[in-house]
């Protein structure tokens, strides 16, 4: 253990201290009364209790338990108020101080030595010194140093590093009274300083008490312990809340007096240095209680892992269904037969080719196919294989935007001379020529009708409804009439626009040019445009409806962590009470407890946003489809850490309001 400094080692340490000015006492107080509700009755802490106490003084506070003597030293240090009187620091009264300006004071002018030490056990011996350095807004390097310093002058230079549960009770104290010293207090308030320690200890406690009131500290003792009570240089007994005497002792050795330093009070707003700190104190707080963080941040990870994904996904299928809705064609008007106000049975014969011959000598019309569809079997070899037939002009392909992987699309000449032709879809070619044989060039049965086929088409997937759009055989449709469907009429035309901004006008002319020939409306007009802005206003209710979920399970998250730093701020009540004890503001408070909530979520969001998108790859890789964007991913980021700030203030306000004196009498 190194050894303590000799008095004259610490009275070095400091600049010559001048005498005594003029002026009012450092601490006065007037007709001071203390009184607690305790049920029908009041109890009466203190009582009309009236004190000055010059600078430089070394005072013991003598009293039995429940003397009032422990209150009179929160009410000295500027922890509580007095009920009624007066009571001045330096001339300030402090009952016209603001929390911030008391915690000023708390911070530069009072240094508190507590009989249970106070120290935070999950930092080190050194950080706990710097504490009061931090909230007095001192740079990091300079206060560590400092506090080194201090450390080492103390006797515990090897021990800066070590934790307060690895030190002894005297190594703790004097740890403390590093804590007290760190912004040079003009005032040592000391409660019992030895009341926990051996007699050794406790000695080599009062012998730093008196070396730092030679050097010019005032030091008031609060004890209970005659023989401690015998090292100060003036003796206030107390009883019942009222001094009973103030007698100056003799035995002990002067002290010079120094100076009434001024006092100061500027809070020092720093919101960016009080920030970078909060920050720092909110990562360490995490690394200490790994696996209370760990359940804090799995809600928010979950959240916003089903955030991401589930847009993702949402988006995915959006687009595919924009895509495929795309591939049949957004400048399309599909006309087929039946009236609104028709009821048919079995087919409708209203719609005929001739119908759209006429439809094709409009303007803004750039092709035209009519179109017949019914089921039949389709043999190649030994195979059948039952399929859609379509019947259609050469322009279908054309209008719906399908290209060929084979071959070609049959000509307005094999359907003037109806030829026997298919052009076959990617379905149908794997289940008739599952060897993977071209089938460019060969022939098909359909209904026993050998048919020669001349191309193939590409691969298109499923419509948005779900059927197959590859199942497919495409022959003329005049072929179609002759050796598969019978009657001379179609079942749809679909009609493919030049200007999609006359979409509009160019269905309407349609519309009076069919009626003309019918004299009745016994058709329907689509519009594959209006398709399309349905299904994607169906698939973002979708997506937002999923985004919904998602988004309940971050508030499930939220509230998760709001109860949990509840629990934190009841478990760190007394750590609460030592911060502001030793210079603390609310604000810093509030920032530290909103920070920890803010930096967990930040750090889930983190983490939620990279298993959302691990997630939504997974969901690709099963074949599932998934768009992925930076918007939802920095949306979900961004409501995480919203959560922290929302969740978080509830906690933080409850610690930035508690009673220090509570606080740190909190079990």
């Amino acid at each position: 253990m190194n050894r303590p400094a000799r008095p004259q080692e610490i009275i070095a340490q400091k600049p010559a201290l001048a005498a005594a000015a003029d002026g009012p006492a450092l601490i006065e107080l007037e007709n001071v009364r203390r009184f607690f509700p305790g049920g029908d009755t009041v109890v009466r802490a203190l009582d009309g209790v009236s004190l000055s106490i010059e600078a430089g003084e070394f005072v013991a506070i003598m009293g039995p338990s429940g003397s009032g003597k422990s209150t009179l030293m929160n009410i000295l240090g500027c922890l509580d108020t007095p009920t009624d009187g007066s009571y001045r620091v330096a001339g300030h009264d402090v009952a016209f101080l603001s929390p911030d300006e008391l915690a000023a004071l708390r911070s530069r002018t009072f240094g508190f030595v507590f009989q249970r030490f106070n120290l935070l056990p999950t930092i080190t011996a050194a950080e706990n010194v710097e504490i009061p350095a931090i909230y007095a807004g001192r740079p990091r390097r300079e206060r560590m140093e400092r506090a080194h310093a201090l450390l080492a002058r103390l006797g515990l230079g090897d021990r800066s590093e070590h934790r307060p549960p690895e030190l002894s009770g005297g190594q703790q104290q004097r740890v403390s009274i590093a804590r007290a010293l760190i912004n040079d207090a003009q005032v040592i308030l000391a409660d019992e300083p030895t009341g926990a320690l051996d007699s050794r200890s406790g000695e080599e406690v009062l012998a730093l008490l008196k070396e730092l009131n030679a050097g010019g500290h005032t030091v008031l003792l609060i004890t209970h312990d005659p023989g401690v009570a015998a090292n100060a240089r003036r003796i206030i007994r107390i009883a019942d809340g009222r001094i009973v005497s103030d007698e100056r002792n003799e035995a002990a050795s002067p002290a010079p007096t120094p100076a009434v330093r001024a006092v100061s009070l500027d809070a020092r707003n720093r919101l960016l240095p009080d920030l970078v700190e909060a920050t720092k104190m909110a990562l360490h707080s995490m690394r200490t209680n790994v696996f209370r963080t760990a359940l804090t941040l799995l809600g928010v990870v979950i959240g916003v892992a089903a955030v991401v994904a589930m847009l993702a996904i949402g988006d995915g299928s959006r687009q595919q269904v924009l895509e495929r809705i795309s591939a049949m064609g957004t400048n399309l008007l599909v006309v087929r037969p039946g009236g609104p106000a028709i009821r048919t049975t079995g087919d409708n014969a209203s719609l005929v080719e001739e119908d759209a011959a006429a439809i094709a000598e409009l303007e803004n019309v750039s092709i035209v196919s009519p179109e017949r569809s019914s089921r039949a079997t389709v043999r190649f070899g030994n195979i059948d294989y039952q399929t859609s037939i379509q019947g259609a002009w050469p322009g279908y392909t054309r209008a719906r935007d399908w290209a060929l992987t084979e071959g070609s699309m049959f000509s307005q000449e094999d359907v003037r001379s109806y030829a026997p032709v298919v052009v076959l879809g990617q379905t149908v070619v794997q289940n008739l020529f599952p060897n993977g044989d071209s089938p460019v060039g060969k022939y098909v049965l359909v209904r026993n009708v050998p048919f020669e086929v001349v191309g193939v088409l590409a691969k298109r997937g499923a419509t948005p409804w779900g059927s197959d759009q590859d199942d497919v055989v495409l022959m003329p449709l005049s072929t179609g009439y002759m050796r598969i469907f019978g009657r001379r009429f179609v079942n749809s035309v679909t009609v493919y626009i030049e200007d999609v901004g006359r979409i509009a006008e160019t269905e309407e002319a349609i519309k009076t040019r069919l009626i003309e020939r019918h004299r009745a409306e016994d058709f329907r007009l689509r519009n594959t445009a209006s398709i399309l802005e349905t299904a994607v206003a169906t698939q973002q209710t979708l997506t937002i409806l999923l985004g919904s979920v998602a988004a309940i399970s971050l508030l499930v998250g939220g509230i998760g962590v709001m109860n949990i730093m509840l629990v934190s701020v009841t478990e760190r009540t007394r750590e609460i009470g030592v911060r502001m004890a030793t210079g603390a503001r609310r604000g810093n408070i509030l920032l530290q407890f909103n920070t920890e909530a803010m930096v967990v979520c930040g750090i889930g969001g983190i983490v939620g946003v990279a298993l959302g998108i691990g997630v939504a790859l997974l969901c690709q890789w099963f074949g599932i489809a998934v768009s992925l964007s930076v918007l939802p991913a920095a949306l979900a980021f961004s409501c995480a850490f919203l959560t922290g700030l929302l969740f978080g203030y509830l906690p933080a306000r409850k610690a930035a309001h508690m009673d220090p004196v509570a606080a740190l009498a909190y079990e």
